[in-house]
């Protein structure tokens, strides 16, 4: 069994999987409330976190949103594993949360992810631990549109189009999809070069706004059998019609426990409730919304 959590962190995105094996990986962070959620999270991570003895922290991209609080987390849990794209990316403002996360990005302690790389337990087996089940399906390094974007990130402008492309999976188990923060004019220019997988549940880019809406086309080879839209105005917001759903504006906290062909999914607030799952009667968590055949 293996815990993917997706935190409800205001306009942002937060997530943490508690892997079946000796791992345990934090992809983004946005934990810039009040002191109590700050550390709220942060308690959590740690306590999950208690029995791996192999930590890492996956930024998707160098966007407040993304890497907010991290200073603090630091602070509390220090990061000794930061993956992140090869960048240069600067800020206008540059807060400390921006300092820290260029500090890990170019210190020893950051390795540099893109399409296809290969990583000792993010996903290659040794002796010593098993993999993760993590692979990168983007960047391209060598894409034109990829190479225009992080030149723009690295003159100080938006960073969301130099997002990695995460995927998690196991042998018999759902597989798991993030695309950070990518926006819809990108994800056409770059779809020749983009191979994404069929997929079990996908995170929408972009907490799911208008502008990170991802092209017919793409989703017509993914067939995501969930898309979990995270938090935003809702004005800003696409609900993609026929396709299943979950909400983070309505759902909170999302808990998905990976087992042996299915995943059984919880939700922080009890009201929530989706019409599409199936009832396995779980009770790992509180609040069992439903399970999904993969």
């Amino acid at each position: 069994m293996s815990i993917v959590k997706s935190l409800s962190v205001g306009n942002g995105d937060m997530f943490y999987i508690k892997h079946n094996t000796d791992n345990f990986t934090i992809i983004d962070c946005n934990i810039t409330g009040t002191d109590d959620n700050k550390k709220r999270i942060v308690d959590e991570l740690i306590k999950e976190s208690a029995s791996k003895t192999l930590t890492r922290f996956i930024s998707t991209h160098p966007d407040g949103d993304h890497f907010g609080g991290i200073e603090y987390l630091n602070s509390r849990m220090p990061i000794v594993n930061f993956y992140c794209v090869k960048n240069s990316a600067t800020k206008e403002i540059e807060t400390n949360d921006f300092k820290k996360y260029c500090e890990l990005r170019d210190s020893a302690k950051a390795f540099n992810i893109y399409k296809g790389c290969s990583r000792k337990w993010m996903n290659e087996s040794d002796e010593t631990r098993k993999q993760a089940g993590i692979s990168i399906l983007w960047p391209d390094t060598s894409n034109q549109f990829y190479k225009d974007a992080l030149k723009i990130a690295n003159e100080g402008g938006s960073p969301n189009n130099i997002s990695a492309m995460i995927k998690y999976g196991m042998q018999d188990s759902a597989t798991i999809v993030w695309v950070g923060d990518v926006e819809t004019d990108f994800m056409n220019n770059i779809e020749a070069d983009l191979k994404l997988p069929k997929t079990d549940i996908l995170f929408a880019p972009h907490h799911g706004r208008k502008t990170g809406k991802i092209p017919k086309s793409i989703l017509d080879v993914v067939k995501p059998k969930i898309i979990v839209i995270g938090e935003a105005d809702a004005e800003y917001l696409d609900y993609y019609q026929g396709y299943n759903t979950i909400t983070q504006n309505t759902g909170g906290d999302i808990t998905f426990e990976c087992v042996e062909n299915w995943v059984h999914i919880y939700s922080s607030n009890e009201n929530y409730s989706v019409n599409f799952l199936t009832n396995k009667n779980q009770s790992t968590f509180k609040h069992y919304i439903g399970s999904l055949a993969v």
